[in-house]
């Protein structure tokens, strides 16, 4: 694609143009319309992170994944939608690009970067994330950036793009690597915010692990053949696909050392996201869902509907040592979410987002799995639209595992504007309960989470900066 982008620069790249366009402005916007009826017992906030560069020297050698981060969020209370916000990260280079006072605090490796791909709340600390090296930076209620966060001192490196928190015991899980260090980390932080748990698991090639999965004893890496190379790339490392590089599973138990882990072979292939693991059989078995790619960064900037991913059940056999494979799904789909409740143990359900222009049909759908019947049922968006990542949130603590409601941004082509939408999640197919219409759109992005107010409907105090806000 040609043309000029939104800097009035030329082009050949679909990351700068259509949906993926990076808006220009940050927005407020109070009152919302809403298109049928919201939740009463949806309080709190849906955010969502995703790439939209304030500069773009280089348009043609831009890639999405490098992009600026900004959250998205919009506000629901008592049934009504009181406000939408979209925030740039306030990293060194885009509070000096938007002439503010830099926001200076820890660093790893002199690393910075405004962090761009997913945004979750742990231990009143609202956390935008990202991989590679960089730490995470905190949000306040409104989406103002606090600044740089390291966990009260304690994170011994950088940082992740995915965590995960176990519902048994509250801790936030995380597996970290910087493309500089021969090892990743597995990171565990308490209650209080503070790492209490470190494991330094050395892997050789430098390999890229977007993601992991937990379950109650063991953790999973993803040592994968897409590596860093740093050839011919002005210093600066690039993923690239290493064929012939051996793909396999790591089993690392959660209370284990680095020696402890074991690996297991798999064909090689690439996972950005699995869905969730657990285990069964007494132990012995280890089963997970993931969205495998055949192959990924085989080019050097991998262009939309490039690679598609199917879901995939892995189950291995920790007394064998093998892992057996069974595709379950022909829909390319991506960004997995299950019930939080459920991560670690044993799940019935789970949503995906299937890409747009490909499958049946030629849209975008969010689709919800039935993994015990082996079926998934869609909700189609028009050609033309857009929907992204569906999270999951209960109906209440003790709902059953598809009570609830799954929150996504959907771009509306006849508005030129981008939509929340509110499902019911016992019946996806009937399309949303709710249509909370935004004022712009919201660009292609990343993950996010539904921060919910506390028990009562009162928002609860939250530690933020230097002193306590209310989220």
């Amino acid at each position: 694609m040609t043309g000029t982008n939104p800097y009035g620069q030329p082009y050949e790249n679909p990351y700068l143009s259509g949906l993926y366009a990076p808006v220009h402005d940050e927005t407020t916007a109070y009152d919302l319309p809403v298109t049928g009826r919201l939740p009463e017992s949806l309080d709190g906030r849906y955010l969502r992170n995703g790439p939209n560069p304030l500069h773009v020297p280089d348009p043609a050698g831009y890639h999405w994944f490098s992009g600026d981060g900004m959250i998205h969020g919009v506000r629901l209370r008592d049934g009504h939608a009181e406000w939408y916000r979209n925030r740039w990260i306030r990293s060194e280079s885009v509070a000096r690009g938007l002439g503010e006072k830099v926001l200076y605090g820890p660093r790893h490796m002199g690393m910075d970067f405004a962090p761009n791909t997913h945004v979750t709340l742990f231990a009143g600390h609202c956390l935008a994330l990202v991989e590679g090296g960089a730490l995470p930076y905190e949000i306040d209620p409104e989406l103002e950036t606090v600044g740089p966060f390291d966990f009260h001192g304690t994170l011994p490196g950088g940082y992740a793009a995915h965590t995960l928190t176990d519902p048994d015991r509250g801790e936030l899980h995380a597996v970290a690597y910087c493309p500089a260090l021969p090892y990743v980390q597995y990171l565990v932080a308490g209650a209080d915010g503070r790492i209490r748990r470190r494991v330094d698991v050395r892997v050789d090639g430098h390999p890229v692990m977007h993601d992991f999965s937990l379950t109650k004893r063991y953790v999973l890496l993803y040592d994968l053949p897409v590596v860093f190379d740093w050839r011919g790339h002005r210093g600066r490392p690039r993923p690239v696909w290493r064929p012939g590089r051996p793909a396999r599973l790591g089993v690392l138990p959660r209370e284990g050392g680095a020696d402890a882990v074991r690996w297991l072979e798999v064909e090689p292939c690439f996972v950005l996201h699995p869905m969730n693991a657990y285990e069964h059989g007494g132990g012995r078995y280890v089963t997970v869902h993931v969205l495998r790619y055949d192959r990924y960064f085989v080019t050097p900037r991998p262009q939309p509907g490039e690679h598609v991913a199917h879901l995939e059940r892995w189950t291995a056999d920790l007394t064998a040592g093998t892992v057996r494979r069974e595709q379950l799904d022909d829909r390319p789909v991506e960004y997995p979410r299950v019930d939080p409740r459920r991560l670690t143990r044993r799940h019935r359900f789970g949503y995906a987002v299937r890409e747009r222009g490909r499958g049946a049909g030629g849209g975008a759908a969010l689709v919800k799995y039935d993994l015990e019947r082996g079926t998934g049922t869609e909700f189609r968006v028009p050609a033309g639209d857009d929907v992204g990542e569906g999270v999951f949130v209960p109906a209440g603590p003790g709902a059953a595992e598809d009570d609830g409601w799954v929150l996504a941004f959907a771009y509306d082509a006849r508005r030129g504007a981008s939509d929340l939408l509110v499902l019911a999640a016992g019946d996806v197919a009937a399309g949303p309960v709710a249509r909370v219409h935004l004022p712009v759109r919201v660009p292609a992005g990343f993950h996010g989470n539904w921060i919910p107010d506390d028990a009562t409907g009162e928002p609860e105090e939250w530690p933020c900066g230097e002193g306590p806000v209310r989220w």
